[in-house]
């Protein structure tokens, strides 16, 4: 049994329907930068991950300084517990890393990966139509 995708099997006999050849010539770039399924699903796992406004407040906190749970909390007027239940999603998604200072906690987005995605989007969203 052969492990190609339908559009694999099919790269040879692209075209439209009624009778539209496609222009393969064209698409071969394209084809080599489409997303595999399974990095897709990984994709939209992550982008679902980041659906909750708390997640993005916390972020968006993070995304000025780092800071330690008891202050994440009372800056976004949340429960310690609140927030570090959000923390613990966001680690395990990496987008933020901690670090242990005595009984404190403090965290930072884990790499400028996180804040250039966070600040795109920030700015994507402030731009007037």
């Amino acid at each position: 049994m052969s492990s190609n995708t339908p559009l694999q099997k099919n790269q040879n006999n692209l075209s439209c329907h009624p009778h539209h050849p496609t222009e393969k010539e064209h698409l071969g770039e394209s084809l080599k930068q489409t997303l595999s399924v399974s990095k897709a699903q990984r994709m939209a796992d992550f982008f679902g991950s980041l659906g909750d406004p708390n997640r993005l407040r916390i972020l968006s906190v993070l995304a000025q300084q780092e800071l330690c749970v008891c202050d994440l909390a009372a800056f976004l007027e949340m429960s310690e517990s609140a927030v570090s239940h959000q923390l613990r999603t966001l680690r395990a998604m990496r987008l933020v890393s901690y670090q242990k200072r005595g009984r404190k906690v403090f965290y930072r987005l884990l790499d400028n990966h996180v804040f250039a995605l966070y600040q795109s989007v920030a700015e994507h969203l402030d731009e007037i139509d």
